[in-house]
């Protein structure tokens, strides 16, 4: 999609007014902008700003989010479905986020968006606050996201939860009372050293004790 300065821009649109300018004069590329070839482009949500005389930029209102990594990701204001500059998001410190990275690479900082292809959040977003947020080894988080791992399937039958399974090691999880969150998390951090063919016996162990626990 072909974007002008004062648009609000997400990531892919084709910066037109850019290349006209620099037909003209040099154009200096600033923040969520890149040169492909004989496009400019955005590469991050906002505002497509331009400064005198020729410096072009996107505004972005964002905030830094810790992801587990060497260094804190941004997450734009913009980056949620149906957000605009005057309807944003109600996001707050402490609030924790379901999100994919879009940028990831060497030499620029980490962004993350919430919506797919299509613009639509789908499961992303900011979960709830009643979830328990708890760390886990990365190779437990590739572990239980496996279309083999059948662990979340046999501890569905034991007890309703909602999960969010992070690949930086971070899982958010939601029960029915504080009691078999807790039971739930700590049935997954044990899956990592269990084998498969134990994974019920595992499950029912924690149904038990949420039954004397009650």
């Amino acid at each position: 999609m072909e974007v002008n300065i004062k648009d609000v821009v997400v990531p892919g649109d084709v910066a037109a007014e850019i290349m006209k300018s620099s037909e003209k004069e040099r154009v200096i590329l600033g923040p969520g902008l890149r040169r492909d070839c004989d496009r400019v482009l955005v590469t991050k949500a906002g505002v497509l700003k331009r400064r005198k005389p020729a410096i072009f930029y996107v505004d972005s209102y964002q905030k830094r989010v810790d992801i587990g990594a060497g260094e804190l990701a941004s997450l734009s204001y913009l980056a949620f479905e149906g957000a605009t500059k005057k309807n944003r998001p109600d996001i707050v410190v402490g609030d924790v986020i379901f999100a994919k990275l879009l940028v990831a690479s060497k030499g620029m900082e980490p962004e993350l968006i919430c919506v797919d292809s299509h613009g639509k959040k789908g499961k992303l977003g900011v979960l709830s606050p009643d979830g328990m947020l708890f760390d886990c080894s990365l190779s437990l988080a590739r572990k239980l996201l496996h279309p083999s791992c059948q662990l979340l399937t046999l501890l569905a039958k034991e007890q309703a939860y909602e999960i969010a399974i992070g690949m930086n090691g971070k899982i958010w999880m939601k029960a029915r009372s504080v009691h078999e969150t807790i039971a739930a998390c700590n049935a997954i951090l044990a899956a990592e050293n269990t084998p498969p063919t134990e994974m019920p016996a595992l499950c029912s162990s924690i149904a038990r004790n949420l039954l004397r626990i009650s």
